[in-house]
């Protein structure tokens, strides 16, 4: 009876053991804990997502680096900071908004997809994190992965190309037959922008640096200007100004645009964007024109009209080159200094 009680307790003793040894599974990430340069973004080994109900864990193959990420890396403007959290720390930890990848589990709750899909997304609404190895997200920050592009292609789509998207569409309301000017048409945004509204039927204008003329000849645009020639140069009017590279005033772009035309601030200088969202309704109102900035919201819907447009193979991004996970804080640094022309993408092994 004794050896059967010490056997009994020493079993208890050492599953007691055993449990309290277990580890949770790691991931490799690329961690920040404190604002500043590209050198704050650390490889780090960290805790694998616990998968929750109504949630998809996604093994991410790619991701990609735009604006926004070195904007919270930096925690500037300080009003990110306000609106993110983290007055003096960041709260978001691993950032990242594109991604694609691989279904690895879901949740009970999820009904759209299953493990094995291919997907990709935009997490900006659902808690960052795509410099990971995974995730786990709400369904509908999600949709199939277009099936004629690879990881790393998908990956550089969802916030750029859902930026120019809605502020062509909604925003700038354009229509077939218009005259549209991109400025800043060699970037991410702006080389969606330049394809999106070719897709809609607009004759297109793209304004770059005669160095990147060359990349927006190639991704469709049917004229193409040096950008010192922008202001001064143009005797032609346009219906829709898309400005991904708002840096002088927008009084001087404003006689570029037919009357009722649109004006659409989508990128450049703090200053610039501040000025439109706080006066673009009196500018409008003293110019004829319509002057407006853009809030882009990802939704699942346009997520499913891009992908129906890349498969259809009216858009295609433009992938400057591709980095691996552990060197993002090169690739951001590439975004700070404008020196690429359409995307980067971020294969993740």
């Amino acid at each position: 009876m004794l050896h059967h009680f010490l056997a009994l307790n020493s079993y208890r003793f050492n599953m007691t053991m055993n449990t309290t040894n277990i580890t949770k599974p790691k991931m490799k990430a690329i961690v920040q804990t404190e604002y500043g340069s590209p050198n704050v973004l650390k490889l780090a080994e960290v805790d694998k997502p616990v998968l929750s109900d109504n949630g998809v864990l996604v093994r991410v193959r790619a991701t990609a680096v735009h604006a926004g990420d070195w904007h919270l890396m930096r925690g500037k403007p300080f009003f990110i900071r306000l609106v993110y959290g983290g007055i003096r720390s960041p709260k978001i930890k691993i950032l990242g908004t594109d991604v694609a990848g691989e279904v690895e589990a879901v949740g009970k709750a999820v009904t759209q997809f299953k493990p094995g899909d291919q997907v990709f997304g935009d997490l900006s609404e659902a808690g960052f994190g795509a410099f990971a190895q995974y995730v786990c997200v709400p369904e509908t920050a999600l949709v199939l992965k277009p099936t004629n592009l690879t990881f790393e292609e998908a990956a550089t789509i969802p916030v750029s190309a859902m930026t120019a998207l809605q502020g062509l569409r909604d925003v700038g309301q354009i229509q077939p037959g218009q005259k549209v000017l991109v400025k800043g048409a060699s970037g991410g945004v702006g080389s969606f922008a330049v394809q999106i509204a070719e897709a809609f039927g607009a004759e297109v204008t793209g304004v770059c640096s005669p160095s990147k003329a060359k990349m927006v000849q190639e991704i469709g645009a049917d004229y193409v200007l040096d950008y010192t020639q922008a202001k001064t140069g143009l005797k032609e009017q346009y219906d829709l100004l898309f400005d991904v590279a708002a840096y002088g005033s927008v009084f001087d772009y404003l006689p570029l645009l037919k009357p009722k035309g649109h004006y659409v601030c989508v990128g450049g200088s703090i200053a610039r964007l501040f000025q439109v969202m706080l006066f673009g309704a009196w500018m409008s109102k003293i110019s004829d024109r319509r002057v407006k900035s853009l809030a882009q919201k990802p939704t699942q819907a346009d997520l499913i009209v891009l992908k129906d447009l890349i498969e259809a193979g009216k858009i295609r991004p433009y992938v400057d080159r591709c980095y691996s996970l552990s060197e993002i804080p090169t690739a951001i640094r590439a975004i700070e200094e404008r020196q690429v022309q359409g995307k980067i993408a971020i294969s993740v092994e």
